[in-house]
């Protein structure tokens, strides 16, 4: 059975479609004092063996729901519990930055783990988040999905990542798409919001590029590469990403920018989410 997460009722549908395994009927509600309740009402008359719950963290309130379904469902008599974290809030979290910080990715995973026997997620900013949970999670790699959506006509296309330290991402991208070469951008972080991006070599002018990423957060960072491609008379730019956070005004920034179209997946729902993820994390259930 399908269990889905208020974020990811899309893609949990496409992937009891995919498996070919019933959908549960969920409520989510609050009251008033602002408490969460996320139930499965059906899930103890069902007497299903698994129970796969399908929520991307994108909230603190997302996070909770993914306690309560788990605690839902085990207090059915459900067996096996499998958790998929399509996005993992937090997962950027990944080390304590100043001295008494958290490790956040840490400390939600310790606590997803306690209700869980399997943990998969997609695409992890840092895979060592992996390790956190117990056992450890399982991290599947959906970048391939983003060639899909990509135009047929593209020229002498580039697929580049922001750093280097997406480079395999692109890689994925165009090895599924058959074409093209791959490079990235160096990018230097003076702060949680400055970043200063220097261009690599690669000649652009008239080529299209397809530039490749895990998350688009503010689209800052990514606005700022597609400036730079302008500036050196490039063709057309096409964003890509696995996870389209696109916070505030993240669309309008990449619009601006010269962006000629934004491809995501549905690991969030965001309204760029052009491929599903669901064949992909199919494979691993």
């Amino acid at each position: 059975m399908i269990i889905s997460g208020s974020a990811s009722q899309s893609l949990a549908a496409a992937l009891a479609r995919d498996l070919e395994e019933p959908l549960a009927a969920v409520e989510y509600d609050r009251f008033p004092d602002g408490e969460l309740l996320a139930a499965v009402p059906g899930v103890a008359e069902a007497e299903p063996e698994r129970a796969v719950i399908v929520a991307s963290t994108v909230s603190s309130d997302a996070h909770l729901e993914v306690l309560q379904l788990q605690d839902a469902v085990r207090e059915a008599g459900v067996e096996e519990v499998v958790t998929v974290l399509p996005y993992m809030g937090y997962g950027r979290q990944d080390a304590a930055f100043e001295p008494g910080h958290p490790v956040s990715a840490r400390a939600v995973a310790r606590a997803i783990s306690t209700g869980t026997d399997r943990v998969l997620t997609v695409n992890p900013h840092e895979r060592a988040v992996c390790d956190f949970f117990e056992p450890t999670a399982t991290a599947v790699d959906a970048a391939g999905r983003l060639a899909a959506p990509l135009p047929e006509d593209l020229a002498e296309p580039i697929f580049l990542s922001p750093d280097a330290g997406a480079i395999e991402l692109a890689e994925t991208v165009r090895d599924t798409y058959g074409a093209g070469e791959t490079d990235y951008f160096e990018k230097t972080r003076r702060s949680g919001t400055e970043v200063d991006i220097s261009p690599s070599d690669v000649e652009v002018a008239g080529r299209d590029v397809v530039v490749v990423d895990d998350i688009i957060a503010t689209g800052s960072t990514m606005s700022e590469a597609v400036a730079v491609l302008k500036k050196r008379d490039v063709g057309r730019v096409f964003v890509t990403c696995v996870h389209p956070l696109l916070a505030r005004n993240a669309v309008t920034k990449l619009s601006r920018a010269g962006v000629e179209a934004i491809y995501g997946t549905d690991t969030i729902e965001r309204g760029v989410d052009t491929v599903s993820v669901a064949p992909t994390l199919g494979a691993h259930l």
